[in-house]
C-alpha cells in the first residue's frame, strides 16, 4: 500500500494482543482490558510530497465495539437505515451498489472502495476512488461514510465548496459512525520538532483510531497527551480549520490537520495552485507513524458476500448460492438438449 508523506524507513507495526475495543457500551476506550500504550511503532522521515486539505472532528462517544480476530476491531454503523459491520481489518471493495429511491441521495452510488484507495491529499473533495476535483457535492459513497462537513470552522465569505450543507452540520447524529467528534496528538518533549495534531472524522472512527494510535505511535506522543476524543464544535475558536488539514483519507470522510499549518491554496479560485509546503520544524516520526496507523487501521465496510439463502448483504440484494447453482444446472442442461436435436 502507498502511505504519503513516508519515506522507505518505517519499523513493523504489530496489532495489540488481547485488549478491549474501542468505546464499548457507553463509551471510553473500551470495555474490558485494554492492552494499554506499546512501545513504539514506526518512525521515517517526512516526504513531503502530500497532504490533505482540512478537516475536523473525532471523538469517543457512545458507539459500541469490540474485538475480532486477531487484534481486529469492529464496530455497527448505520447506513440507509441498516446496520454495517465496518472493521479495522477490513479490505473493503465489493460491487458498489445505488441507493433506493425515497432514501436520502437516492440515486447515488455505495461502495466499493478498498483500503488501497483510501489516501487522499490535501484537498477537500479528494480519496474519492476514480473522482478528481476539489468539493464533495453529489458524490457517491464508496465506503459509505459521508465526508466531513467544515461548517463554520470554515469561516464566512471563503471558498464555496468547503460550505457544503448536503450532509448537515458536524453534529448531525444522522451521519454514519455518529456525528463528528476530533481528538489532539502531541510530539513528546524528546522530539527536535515537537507538533499537535488533530484527527477529524465520525465518532466510530475516531474512538477506533485514538485507541490504536496510542499503542502504536507511543513512543512519539508526549506521556500528558490526553487523546480522549471529543466533539467538533464548528464555531469555537479553537477549532482546527480547514487551512490546517495535512491529509484527507477515505473519501474526504476523515481528516489529518497540522497546528500551525496554514495552506493558503485552500481559498483560491484556482483549483491547480500548489499546496503551501509543510514547515520545516514540523515532527515527521510522529507525522509518518499516524499516517500508517491510520491508513492500515481506518474502518472500512467489508465487501458483501454471497449468502446460502439470498436477501440483502451490507444493504445489497444477494443472490444465493442454491439460486446460483440452479440457473447454472438450468443454463447447462439447456445447451445438452439444443446439441442434441441438432
Amino acid at each position: 500500500m502507498y502511505f504519503p508523506l513516508i519515506s522507505s524507513r518505517s519499523a513493523a507495526l504489530e496489532r495489540r494482543k488481547g485488549g478491549g475495543g474501542g468505546g464499548g457500551g457507553g463509551g471510553g476506550r473500551g470495555g474490558g482490558s485494554t492492552g494499554g500504550r506499546s512501545g513504539g511503532s514506526s518512525g521515517g522521515s517526512n516526504g513531503g510530497s502530500s497532504g490533505s486539505r482540512g478537516g475536523s472532528t473525532g471523538g469517543r462517544g457512545s458507539t459500541g465495539g469490540g474485538t475480532t480476530g486477531s487484534g481486529s476491531r469492529s464496530s455497527p454503523i448505520s447506513f440507509g437505515g441498516t446496520s454495517q459491520s465496518a472493521s479495522t481489518s477490513s479490505r473493503g471493495g465489493g460491487t458498489p451498489f445505488s441507493i433506493p429511491s425515497g432514501q436520502i441521495f437516492a440515486g447515488r452510488q455505495v461502495g466499493g472502495g478498498t483500503r488501497d484507495q483510501i489516501f487522499g491529499s490535501r484537498q477537500y473533495g479528494s480519496g474519492y476512488p476514480g473522482v478528481a476535483g476539489r468539493g464533495v457535492a453529489g458524490r457517491g459513497f464508496p465506503f459509505y461514510f459521508w465526508p466531513v462537513a467544515w461548517g463554520g470552522a470554515a469561516g464566512g465569505g471563503t471558498a464555496a465548496y468547503l460550505h457544503n450543507r448536503e450532509y448537515g452540520h458536524p453534529d448531525n447524529s444522522s451521519r454514519p459512525g455518529g456525528p463528528m467528534f476530533t481528538t489532539s496528538l502531541s510530539s513528546n518533549t524528546s522530539a527536535t520538532n515537537r507538533s499537535t495534531f488533530h484527527l477529524i472524522a465520525d465518532n466510530t472512527t475516531v474512538v477506533t483510531l485514538a485507541d490504536i494510535i496510542d499503542e502504536r505511535c507511543a513512543s512519539f506522543l508526549a506521556s500528558t497527551n490526553s487523546s480522549t476524543p471529543f466533539p467538533f464544535y464548528e464555531n469555537a475558536t479553537n477549532v482546527p480549520k480547514p487551512e490546517s488539514a495535512i491529509q484527507y483519507y477515505r473519501a474526504s470522510s476523515v481528516v489529518l490537520t497540522l497546528e500551525g499549518y496554514n495552506n493558503s491554496a485552500v481559498f483560491s479560485e484556482d483549483e491547480n495552485v500548489q499546496d503551501s509546503p509543510l514547515p520545516n520544524n514540523v515532527d515527521t516520526g510522529l507525522l509518518d507513524c499516524l499516517n500508517k496507523t491510520i491508513g492500515e487501521n481506518v474502518p472500512l465496510v467489508a465487501a458483501p458476500v454471497l449468502t446460502n439463502s439470498g436477501g440483502s448483504v451490507n444493504g445489497v440484494l444477494g443472490v444465493s448460492v442454491n439460486e446460483c447453482s440452479t440457473l447454472v444446472l438450468v443454463f447447462v442442461l439447456g445447451h445438452l438438449v439444443s446439441q442434441a436435436t441438432l
